[in-house]
């Protein structure tokens, strides 16, 4: 076709088609109407559909998807306590499954430990190896009386069946059992008691395999010296405890219960910080030898105003580190006089004391009981020139305070032993001599 015969288009005919959304033309597009629907109101639009996306607006090109209609808030509040719940339930199952599982297999639970030692034994001068050797040498009496019991401890003598104890533990019994550290028990009796030493003997018969302790020397012994308890505290036999050797020479009075002064007993006493209890009483102080040095006799407890002792005199309080042993050496010699004879004898110096002197040292009385002279004609004292009235402030040295630490100075020796007393007379001092005299004791 030529040019001139090309004619115009028809005059319906669309213009060019509309540019696509990502190619923005230069200029302005004219757009028919029928090209172009008109936009929907905001309550035409479907449910849960944002607005339209235009191209060709200015605004951003991302819309904001704000969900379907409805409270959110309470929405994601149920969907995270779903989640908890299913959290918990399956923490639940997997340890129930957990345990059941290991309930049910075959294996076997067992805790680190050292291996049993071929050789148990211990070094004869440890509190182990000490309680092995005294041990089997320790009983535990139980006394019935006619109105009360008590339990003490003792220790065998010899093979002949003598057991020592403190007198306060069996005075007034009608039945004594002796139990050994293997625990068989057998009936005893009373050989004889002191109460001024408080110490007694029983004896057991028909009993093979005693195992005497051996006896030390007290004389040896000095203030830090290790020492090792056995006894029955409270009825709990063959305690064993350990401490020290606090002190020597301390001079203690026990008992008194009676009020007349006939069941005090008088002892220049090893003090010890090895724990000793009510049951304790008539047990053993052993050094580390395992050698008896000490008879434990008597306790101070808290709040006690005088010298406690254990089952005899009342006292039930525990221990607080302050325990009294009656020496060896005087254990021994009383031992050996009742055992033979069955009474023990007393040294004695044959005076009156003034037992109410309230100044320093102890006092010789103006007289006697029931108007007999205070120093006894033909006796000890009166030998050694002791007058009425004399106050004795020393024996070999050693100061006196009172009456009753002469007596336990005087005690601690025996019948024909020589001691030098300082004497104050009229304001001078005098030192006499004296060969101790002897008297029966209860």
């Amino acid at each position: 076709m030529s040019d001139s015969q090309q004619t115009d288009p028809a005059p319906d005919r669309a213009p060019a088609a509309v540019p696509r959304w990502w190619s923005r033309p230069d200029g302005p597009v004219e757009l028919r109407e029928a090209s172009v629907p008109p936009p929907r109101a905001a309550s035409d639009a479907d449910p849960g559909k944002g607005p339209t996306y235009d191209p060709w607006t200015a605004g951003p090109l991302q819309a904001v998807d704000r969900g379907k209609a409805g409270p959110r808030g309470i929405r994601l509040s149920r969907g995270l306590a779903l989640g908890i719940g299913v959290a918990l339930l399956a923490g639940g199952i997997g340890g129930y499954v957990g345990v059941l599982a290991e309930r049910q297999a075959n294996t076997r639970l067992e805790l680190p430990q050292a291996a049993a030692a071929a050789d148990t034994g211990r070094a004869p001068e440890s509190v182990a190896g000490i309680a092995a050797t005294a041990l089997p040498g320790v009983v535990t009496l139980h006394v019935k009386g006619a109105q009360s019991s008590s339990t003490g401890t003792g220790f065998v003598l010899d093979g002949q069946g003598h057991i020592l104890t403190n007198n306060h533990v069996v005075n007034g019994a009608q039945n004594i059992t002796v139990t050994f550290s293997t625990g068989e028990s057998v009936a005893a009796e009373l050989v004889g008691g002191d109460t001024g030493y408080d110490l007694a003997v029983v004896k057991v018969t028909g009993v093979r395999g005693l195992r005497p302790l051996a006896l030390g020397n007290s004389e040896n012994v000095k203030v830090g010296d290790p020492v090792v308890a056995i006894g029955a505290p409270f009825d709990l036999s063959n305690t064993v405890t350990a401490g020290i050797i606090s002190a020597t020479g301390r001079p203690i009075t026990a008992g008194g219960d009676k009020g007349d002064g006939s069941d005090v007993s008088y002892v220049d006493a090893l003090q010890t910080d090895a724990p000793i209890n009510p049951g304790n009483s008539g047990g053993p102080l052993l050094d580390a030898k395992a050698q008896v040095i000490g008879i434990n006799s008597a306790i101070r407890g808290g709040g006690d105003s005088g010298d406690g002792g254990g089952e005899g005199s009342g006292q039930q309080r525990g221990s607080i580190g302050l325990g009294f042993a009656i020496p060896v050496n005087q254990g021994k010699r009383v031992a050996e006089e009742l055992i033979r004879t069955g009474r023990a004898t007393h040294p004695v110096i044959g005076v009156t004391l003034d037992m109410k002197y309230s100044g320093d040292g102890a006092r010789v009385g103006d007289e006697g009981e029931d108007g007999k002279p205070a120093v006894t004609a033909g006796g000890p004292g009166a030998r050694a020139g002791i007058k009425p009235g004399d106050v004795i402030t020393k024996v070999d040295g050693v100061r006196v305070h009172g009456g009753d630490e002469l007596v336990i100075k005087i005690r601690a020796h025996r019948p024909g032993d020589p001691l030098t007393l300082t004497v104050l007379r009229d304001g001078r001092e005098r030192t006499l001599e004296v060969v101790l005299g002897s008297a029966n004791g209860s």
